[in-house]
């Protein structure tokens, strides 16, 4: 179980990189970027942020290298607004629980449908 200074600096680095990419990235080059979940080392030196794409293929995979390729300067503007003994050094993954979950809810929908409803007592 992660310590509450550790949870609040997760939420922390959630917001504020969340925050960086929306200001540095167009939605319609890169796609929507959404910061899901934010997982630090007990140490605070690195950090792996779980984000998510919405958008065409192309721009999901356009959007994902401009995050690689541009890591050190959203990491820059992180450490300006969160201050802290060290600067974690950031690593993007994919994160496609939202896919996931609307797949499942997409199947429950059709299994409602193709069932037909019992008449109540």
């Amino acid at each position: 179980m992660a310590t509450l200074r550790i949870q609040r600096v997760r939420e922390l680095l959630k917001r504020e990189i969340g925050e960086a990419i929306r200001r540095e990235f167009e939605v319609s080059e890169a796609g929507l970027i959404t910061v899901n979940d934010v997982d630090v080392a007990g140490d605070l030196h690195s950090a792996v942020v779980y984000v998510s794409i919405l958008g065409s293929p192309d721009q999901q995979k356009r959007g994902f290298a401009l995050l690689v390729r541009h890591r050190k300067r959203i990491q820059g503007l992180m450490a300006r607004s969160v201050v802290l003994k060290y600067t974690p050094t950031l690593r993007f993954l994919m994160d496609d629980s939202i896919v996931r979950g609307n797949r499942v809810l997409g199947i429950i929908d059709e299994l409602e449908k193709a069932t037909p409803a019992e008449p109540e007592e």
